[in-house]
């Protein structure tokens, strides 16, 4: 019984006390507002989950300043309804959606090679998507729904774009691997001996784990593309927390509470934007300016296991292991 409850009530306590934290900070900090980010003509860019949310605002804003944006999800009516709308409102806009569902392999395997087939280039990965407080359950490869889809997905997705990244950046003009986290990462744990949460599980413990997985490779990832001297750069970004539909999976009563409260005490999905926004495009990230993790358009320090090369190496060659490459 009190091993049940140190499993499943603890992290759940320990999460909703964190975002207790969060939004007490939000009510009382100024937001952070995008600056005038310069033209992006020429530009191709992949927003994951780009059908709704931080996402939708991510592209359309992008799309405004000229880039070609491609949006990746697993919902065709919401990414196609979701090209409609910015086409609407931006007669010039270059957006298109194409299916990718990240808690299937092959699929993200299928959407890479029918996007090379297209020899575009790629200037901006940013890797949006994700699930949250999900029941118990497994992607189709087998993995724990957070770590596949938060995680493991996003791995595979920027793995395999990686020379499309290089081929496109120049000094200059990095390209550009944002991926979008969250403060959970700083309650996280990294088991490589359980990445599938299978001894104990609790869907809050797996998102907050898959959130500092996510963080480890992102920062990894940039130390690897330095040390090669790609013109790439990798940061994360914690968007805070905004009134999307990724809290549909609270407990009930909270859940009551957030579609009450929510339009007054979270920010709008175009503020969370911003700093996303700013780490793609703006040119102050430039080069070796970029990397790290963002919060409110500031650079930010996280937890102590974070800055692990150990565990930062140990989680890269074990994920390369998991998908085969």
């Amino acid at each position: 019984m009190l091993s049940a409850i140190r499993c499943c009530l603890l992290p759940a306590v320990k999460l909703y006390l964190l975002g207790l934290k969060v939004l007490l900070a939000q009510l009382f900090s100024r937001h952070f507002r995008l600056p005038v980010m310069p033209r992006q003509d020429g530009k191709v860019a992949i927003v994951t989950g780009g059908g709704r949310g931080i996402g939708y605002e991510v592209v359309r804003h992008m799309a405004r300043l000229g880039a070609h944006v491609i949006i990746a999800g697993r919902d065709e009516q919401e990414g196609l309804a979701a090209v409609r709308r910015i086409c609407e409102e931006y007669k010039e806009a270059k957006v298109e959606f194409n299916t990718l569902d990240l808690a299937s392999l092959q699929s993200v395997r299928q959407f890479v090679q029918s996007f090379k087939k297209r020899d575009l280039p790629l200037n901006i990965l940013v890797n949006n998507a994700g699930v949250m407080l999900v029941p118990e359950g497994r992607t189709e490869d087998g993995f724990e729904q957070h770590f596949g889809v938060n995680y493991l997905g996003h791995f595979l997705l920027t793995w395999l774009l990686l020379d499309a990244l290089k081929d496109s950046g120049k000094c200059g003009h990095f390209s550009r691997v944002v991926n979008v986290s969250s403060s959970a990462h700083c309650i996280g744990k990294i088991r490589l001996n359980d990445l599938n949460s299978c001894q104990c599980y609790s869907a809050h413990a797996a998102y907050c784990h898959s959130k500092l997985a996510q963080l480890l490779f992102s920062s990894h990832l940039h130390q690897e593309l330095q040390h090669g001297g790609s013109p790439v750069s990798s940061c994360a970004v914690d968007p805070g927390m905004v009134d999307t539909a990724l809290y549909r999976h609270l407990w009930m009563p909270l859940r009551l509470a957030h579609s009450t409260v929510a339009h007054l005490l979270l920010r709008t999905p175009a503020e969370g934007a911003a700093t996303v926004l700013y780490a793609a495009l703006s040119p102050a990230l430039e080069g070796e300016f970029g990397g790290g993790y963002w919060a409110n358009g500031c650079r930010e320090m996280t937890t102590p296991p974070t800055f692990d090369p150990q565990l930062q190496l140990s989680l890269w060659e074990t994920s390369l292991q998991l998908l085969g490459l």
